[in-house]
């Protein structure tokens, strides 16, 4: 059976299972560069000769290529979403990455902005006008939920509550944040100054950040506000600038607060909490010791003499 005509029931499984078009597109990027490499090194168009032998070495390449473990793994996880669907529809008896084990990823501290950072790139931006308004407020709501940018860019105005926001994660699975005091008092005052933006415009999207011209804000503009903020701010140079960055610190703050590590991986929306622990290995000793006095057994109990 040839291999592109596969990919295509392939990409139209996932679209019917509403995967989020972010996913869909890796899956079709790196299985084509996949198959794009056998065919060149190997001349094969047809699934059933793909065998473990031709991803391994395709890894290999990769690797050579001087791409990440972390990046190889990534394009692993996509190949094996393919061959899992090909021994669904029995077009294969078992998954040729079966055999395939995953990169070992060195272990990196998560580095992050620093609180002083964070309220320099706060400042940035002010309530003077509509652009000012929403911009301060992403960064806030970045802040303080740790949502993903594609995940800000689809908050609607039926997700905003009083004290939490509905946020619609990996696999349409939604989870709830709560809403802290200080952002809802900046979420106020750029809901006031965009309803006296849009007054005048017909507005025809429910999506709670707008573009000037009335659009759902897209996740390369959001990236650009982080960016310009960062860099207006002055932030370390090896930080980089991205709405990921600021769900890092939101993680590793919430840690450092006191909260525990299960309980974060559902505000991250973490299918895996071996992912959230990545966080507390990044946290040093010295803040470790400091947040350990909080919850020292002995200073909670009454009635000592």
């Amino acid at each position: 059976m040839f291999i592109d005509d596969v990919l295509k029931e392939f990409i139209f499984d996932c679209e019917i299972r509403k995967i989020s078009d972010r996913t869909i597109k890796s899956y079709g990027n790196s299985n084509k560069r996949f198959f794009k490499y056998i065919n060149n090194e190997f001349k094969i168009t047809e699934l059933e000769d793909i065998t473990h032998l031709h991803i391994k070495q395709y890894m290999q390449f990769l690797i050579k290529s001087g791409l990440t473990e972390s990046y190889v793994n990534n394009i692993l996880k996509c190949l094996r979403a393919f061959f899992v669907y090909c021994v669904k529809e029995e077009y294969l008896s078992k998954s040729p990455c079966l055999k395939v084990s995953w990169q070992r990823e060195p272990k990196k501290l998560i580095e992050t902005f620093t609180d002083e950072e964070v309220v320099n790139m706060l400042n940035v931006y002010s309530f003077l006008n509509y652009m000012n308004a929403r911009n301060k407020t992403i960064l806030a709501f970045l802040i303080d939920t740790g949502a993903r940018n594609y995940e800000t860019c689809s908050v609607r105005n039926s997700d905003i509550s009083e004290t939490y926001v509905t946020i619609r994660g990996k696999g349409n699975k939604d989870r709830h944040v709560s809403i802290s005091p200080q952002l809802k008092k900046f979420m106020i005052k750029y809901e006031r100054i965009k309803a006296f933006y849009f007054k005048d415009k017909i507005v025809r999207c429910s999506n709670y950040f707008l573009s000037y011209r009335c659009k759902p804000l897209t996740v390369e503009s959001l990236e650009r506000v982080v960016k310009i903020a960062g860099e207006r701010a002055g932030v370390r140079e090896e930080i980089r600038c991205s709405p990921h960055t600021f769900r890092h610190y939101f993680a590793q703050s919430q840690l450092k607060n006191g909260l525990d590590v299960y309980s974060l991986s559902r505000l991250l929306g973490h299918e895996n909490i071996m992912i959230t622990k990545r966080y507390l290995q990044s946290i040093n000793d010295e803040e470790i010791v400091s947040m350990s006095i909080n919850t020292s057994p002995l200073m909670g109990l009454n009635g000592l003499k």
